[in-house]
């Protein structure tokens, strides 16, 4: 049991090195990825949240760097071309934690939302049906199968990945 557990920590920290480290930015051991940024002229930290994706908690890190401490911080960013231009230097640090939240979980949802697993084809059709379905092998010599769904969206529908 041991030896199987340290292979799998010797996997994960393999990942972990191989993605790029972020300032501000960590992951705790169940992998979610967390953000937070010491207030200046404070000992206290700011929670900036806890996310999917590490580009999440450090757009959230990079705002709350540039509100904090204004237009000299950004050449420390992580991410400088992610900041939105409404972002302003004058905040109280509550509203910093709001904003950094807001803009961390919009990036989430965005790249949770774009990605696809290899055997997934989405498009559109221009006409607002939306073609999903997964690819699989049918096994045999018959090739492969195509299953998937037609859905007729109009606009103003809701579905739950509007969410993700």
């Amino acid at each position: 049991m041991s030896g199987s557990s340290s292979s799998r920590a010797d996997q994960e920290s393999g990942a972990s090195a191989a993605q790029k480290k972020f300032k501000g930015v960590r992951r705790r051991k169940w992998g979610k990825w967390v953000s937070e940024i010491r207030v200046p002229g404070k000992q206290e930290r700011l929670w900036l949240g806890s996310y999917s994706t590490p580009e999440a908690a450090a757009v959230a890190h990079d705002i709350a760097s540039y509100c904090l401490r204004g237009p000299s911080s950004i050449e420390s960013l992580n991410l400088p071309l992610l900041l939105p231009a409404s972002v302003r230097d004058d905040m109280s640090p509550k509203s910093v934690q709001k904003a950094a939240s807001d803009a961390g979980m919009a990036i989430d949802a965005q790249i949770i939302r774009n990605r696809v697993p290899e055997n997934e084809v989405r498009f559109g059709t221009g006409s607002g049906t939306v073609n999903h379905g997964l690819w699989e092998p049918a096994g045999g010599d018959h090739g492969d199968n195509w299953h998937g769904n037609n859905i007729r969206m109009r606009e103003g529908d809701i579905s739950i990945e509007d969410y993700l």
